[in-house]
Order: structure tokens, then C-alpha cells, then sequence
């Protein structure tokens, strides 16, 4: 289940970024990069942020998923 929400919420704050930088201004790319940055690093480093806080917020981590960790 955690990998699911930290999917949909990645994927809709690259969308949004990408929408506010066509629309309102391009320096919103920078948010986009700033995204891309912190999944590198996480997959070299096993730590992220948002996964802490999913986890604090009580999502449960992925047991038996379909999905090979």
C-alpha cells in the first residue's frame, strides 16, 4: 500500500509542477528537478521523506505485494 500512495503522490506533484511551469511560470520546473533528485538519491541512499511520513500517517508498508521489492 505504501508504494501505491508514494507512486500516486509523486506522480501528481510532477504533473503539477509541469502544469504550473506552463502555465503560471517556468521556474516551477525547478520543482520538477528537485523531485527527480530526491528519488535518485533515495535509491542509493534507502531514505526518503515522504515514506517516513507516509508511515507516521499510518499507511501500511507493502506485504505480499505483486510488485518485486
Amino acid at each position: 500500500m505504501l508504494n501505491t500512495y508514494f507512486r500516486v503522490i509523486v506522480g501528481t506533484l510532477v504533473l503539477v509542477s509541469v502544469a504550473l511551469s506552463v502555465y503560471v511560470h517556468m521556474n516551477w520546473l525547478w520543482f520538477t528537478v528537485f523531485i527527480g533528485v530526491n528519488l535518485i538519491q533515495s535509491a542509493f541512499t534507502k531514505w526518503c521523506l515522504l515514506e517516513i511520513i507516509l508511515l507516521k500517517l499510518g499507511v501500511k508498508k507493502n506485504e505480499g505485494s505483486r510488485i518485486a521489492q
